[in-house]
């Protein structure tokens, strides 16, 4: 598996015990998944130790051997919102299934490849690319499953276990592959990464997942598409994490695409000090993990965010002008703690965002963002570095660094509010004289308010916030209008794209929906309730 970029609660009085950091493990489900997760992503440092190094032995170029990252990282960006849509309309355990066997048999190939030394560079960067189009696939059905392993209260601690899990196998795998390399092949880290996917295989079978099937069919793959990026659009709270993200991953992508290079060419020592340094990066991250808890409950995620960035970024000009190991490797120990602090409060807060239907592809479009700074910043500072030198190239890039975060700073990630995704249920069912054809529309809503005369103001500005939530639940027009006769008349008018996609608003509808819908109803006249009406379009035939 790769690491996935991984929202805490504020509990309200009266006060309630906070589920322990290892909590989540008591569920047998998440426990064996969890285990077999931790196996499987050793295999996969293993494997990113063994490309990196083979590159370094197929190409010196600084350009070819960054590009082992952004071959990796390209398909994620291409492809995740794609795959979140897939992994919202389909069953996810049987498309994870399907994938990690797909994943099992591309890195054996490439094994047995590269025993028989018959590996190019660019025959490397191929198999990149396709085992990261199987993680693009994956990994938005992988993070949208969490919630369906352990209780609500619990899931902040899993996103947690999430993060340690990935990093504990940084710690342990790139030591591993080191020594094989040096002692045995690039080949053989390639193998045993194919060996790790069989583990999650066996726990993914025996797994029996409950089905929520809904009364309505399954959406279409393109309207999926169009749809979760309407939600991706209209909710800001997530696209606040999609800014801080991007801010920090295009410049953090310079010390993991020139670092193969740093080991090799900078400091002239072998793959097991390479393989050593990226797994005190894994400890620093595991550290970071077991810290977290505590530093998230003295400081904003925010502040978090551009602490661990200005750390990140002294760790990299540590990299750049460092060369002696052992204070490398405490740089590499803030690197992992930093790293893993940065990504677990953008996970954490996206997660808290999304309701169930669309959060694979809300997921989705934050890996984009991870994987796009990470492709595009490999590109870009092996660039650099082609033609300044490695370390002008990390100067760079943690300058800038630095230069996000007061960039970035009024974009807020708030701190520990969670929105209550419940279906509520309650929004009446159209008044039907003949029953629409599923895919007729498009499908006009118009609900009328009578207001209070002095209280227009606040009721056009509390609109606002059900414009946004028609949008991202699936509306692609929304517009308020008064009577130009009596001013205390409103029509809010907002448009499906058919039937179907209409009738999935009423089970979409939220308890944070019915709030924000209530903050404007509470302007209009006492006694007065809302008129709603559904205008289904008519064309000739």
């Amino acid at each position: 598996m790769k690491p996935a970029p991984s929202t805490e609660t504020q509990a309200s009085a009266p006060v309630r015990a906070v589920p322990g950091a290892w909590a989540p493990l008591q569920t047998a489900l998440f426990r064996n998944l969890w285990i077999a997760t931790i196996v499987s992503n050793v295999g996969t440092w293993m494997q990113d130790v063994g490309a990196g190094w083979l590159m370094t032995s197929l190409s010196s170029s600084p350009s070819i051997v960054a590009l082992v990252e952004a071959a990796d990282s390209f398909p994620l960006m291409l492809l995740a919102l794609p795959a979140g849509a897939l992994a919202d309309i389909v069953d996810r355990r049987r498309l994870l299934i399907v994938i990690q066997f797909y994943l099992l048999i591309v890195t054996a190939t490439l094994g047995i490849l590269t025993l028989l030394d018959m590996v190019t560079a660019w025959m490397l960067l191929g198999f990149v690319f396709v085992l990261g189009v199987g993680n693009a696939v994956m990994l938005p059905a992988w993070s949208a499953i969490v919630p369906e392993l352990v209780p609500h209260d619990e899931m902040p601690s899993a996103v947690a276990l999430n993060s340690v899990a990935i990093n504990a196998a940084r710690a342990v795998g790139p030591a591993i592959a080191g020594v094989l390399v040096a002692a045995v092949g690039v080949w053989l880290v390639f193998v045993l990464n194919a060996l790790s996917y069989v583990g999650i295989l066996a726990v993914l079978l025996r797994w029996r997942r409950e089905h929520h099937k809904s009364t309505l069919p399954a959406e279409r793959f393109l309207t999926a598409i169009r749809v979760g990026m309407r939600f991706v659009t209209h909710t800001h709270a997530l696209q606040v994490v999609l800014i801080r993200g991007g801010a920090f991953f295009v410049f953090a992508s310079a010390t993991w695409s020139l670092f193969p290079l740093i080991v090799r060419r900078e400091l002239g020592r072998g793959p097991e000090i390479y393989g050593l340094l990226l797994t005190c990066i894994g400890i620093g991250a595991v550290v970071g993990a077991m810290l977290l808890p505590r530093v998230r409950a003295r400081i904003s995620r925010d502040a978090l965010v551009a602490g661990s960035s200005a750390l990140y970024a002294l760790a990299a000009l540590a990299l750049a002008y460092v060369q002696n190991i052992g204070l490398l490797a405490v740089a590499m120990l803030a690197t992992g703690v930093a790293w893993i602090s940065i990504l677990s409060a953008l996970q954490v807060t996206a997660q808290m965002t999304l309701p169930g239907w669309v959060r694979a592809r809300g997921l989705a479009s934050f890996f984009v963002v991870f994987m796009a700074g990470m492709a595009l910043g490999s590109i870009l500072w092996g660039q650099v570095a082609t033609h300044i030198g490695i370390p002008a190239a990390l100067t760079i890039a943690a300058l800038g660094m630095v230069a996000a975060i007061g960039l970035t700073w009024r974009f807020k990630l708030g701190q520990h509010q969670v929105l209550d995704f419940r279906p509520t249920l309650d929004w009446p069912a159209p008044v039907l004289a003949e029953t629409p054809e599923p895919d007729s529309g498009p499908v006009m809503v118009t609900i009328e308010y009578r207001v209070q005369p002095s209280k227009r103001a606040q009721f056009v500005t509390a609109m606002q916030a059900v414009r946004e939530m028609r949008r991202r639940n699936g509306a692609y027009f929304w517009e308020l209008f008064h009577d130009s006769a009596d001013t205390a008349r409103f029509v809010e008018c907002f448009m499906d794209e058919s039937w179907i996609e209409h009738l999935r608003q009423h089970e979409r509808a939220s308890v944070s929906d019915r709030e924000i819908r209530q903050r404007a109803k509470q302007f209009m006249v006492e006694g007065e309730s809302t008129i709603s009406q559904h205008w289904l379009a008519d064309r000739e035939s």
